[in-house]
């Protein structure tokens, strides 16, 4: 295969939803009114984000030899991800989430990582020639994080950009984390639990930014959903707020993800634009993506955009 541009080691998840009026009491048992499932999970979302802009990709994961598996390594097929290191396990079940949501929107989750947690050290070492080979490398927190942090001291050595999104976040993260992240891309929440700073603000994710880069990336951003962004970077230490243009959101699940995966494209493909015209048009590609129900079916295609994007 000719060698990805954007390689992404992370998770799927198959997303088995159920709508009800209102949420279960303990033991009891409801009628839902609408039943479907979804292709979710962070690796693979960002993945597939990336690859609807035009990026040649590749997807690091690992999936169950079950019903779900199969169709996951399907939908890589019908985005155009090569699927030559989504390995398949006989010892778990394809991730799983299940989702009960209510007609206000309240929710109950529950996630089984399942095959996700078997990605390992040898999945990295066969897929080590096209890691060393892109230019940018990106990882989040649904694997192992031990492996998280392999894959980017892996593309880190070789000079490839590595975007790190610390999603679950962790609060007791290896120093080496922020080491090895060229760019750290992290939310509200996910901030907070880094660095202790709660984010109400544009100036409060400016003070979380300075603090992820003195842990040691090059440049932090921190997104802040409606209001778009902050960028800091060892080059650009001031702050700088990148908000978004208003509109109506329908479903935000996933817009985290079309962001990260929107930026590995930039990344990759547009090196030599500023960092923040990057983040303007990964918020405008987030921001699509809010507008349309689900999670992987409302990422836009590169032909759907303002060509002016490319």
């Amino acid at each position: 295969m000719a060698a990805p541009e954007v390689v992404l080691v992370g998770s799927c998840m198959t997303d088995l939803v159920s709508l009800t009026t209102r949420l279960p009491k303990a033991g009891e048992t409801i009628h839902g009114h609408r039943f479907f499932t979804g292709f979710g999970g962070k690796g693979a979302n960002q993945c597939v984000q990336a690859a609807r802009l035009g990026a040649k990709t590749s997807m690091i994961c690992k999936v169950g030899k079950d019903s779900f598996g199969y169709d996951y390594i399907e939908n890589f097929k019908k985005n155009g991800i090569p699927t030559d290191f989504v390995g398949q396990t006989e010892n778990a079940a394809t991730g799983a989430a299940s989702i009960i949501v209510d007609d206000e929107g309240q929710n109950f989750i529950v996630i089984v990582a399942g095959a996700n947690l078997l990605l390992d050290s040898e999945d990295l070492k066969r897929a080590a020639p096209a890691i060393c080979q892109a230019k940018v490398m990106v990882c989040q927190l649904e694997v192992t994080p031990a492996i998280s942090l392999e894959a980017l001291k892996l593309a880190h050595n070789s000079g490839v950009k590595t975007l790190f999104n610390p999603a679950p976040a962790l609060a007791d993260l290896d120093p080496q984390f922020y080491t090895h992240s060229n760019i750290i891309c992290c939310n509200e929440s996910e901030a907070e639990i880094l660095t202790g700073i709660t984010v109400s603000n544009a100036e409060d994710a400016g003070r979380v930014g300075l603090v992820l880069l003195e842990k040691g990336c090059e440049m932090a951003v921190v997104t802040l959903g409606p209001e778009g962004c902050v960028m800091v970077s060892a080059k650009e230490p001031t702050p700088k707020h990148i908000p978004v243009k208003k509109i109506t959101a329908v479903d935000t699940t996933g817009a985290g993800d079309s962001f990260v995966g929107a930026l590995a494209f930039y990344l990759a493909y547009y090196p030599n634009l500023p960092q923040e015209e990057m983040l303007k048009r990964a918020n405008f590609i987030a921001s699509v993506s809010v507008q349309t129900t689900g999670t992987q079916t409302s990422f836009p295609y590169k032909k759907d955009l303002p060509q002016h994007l490319f």
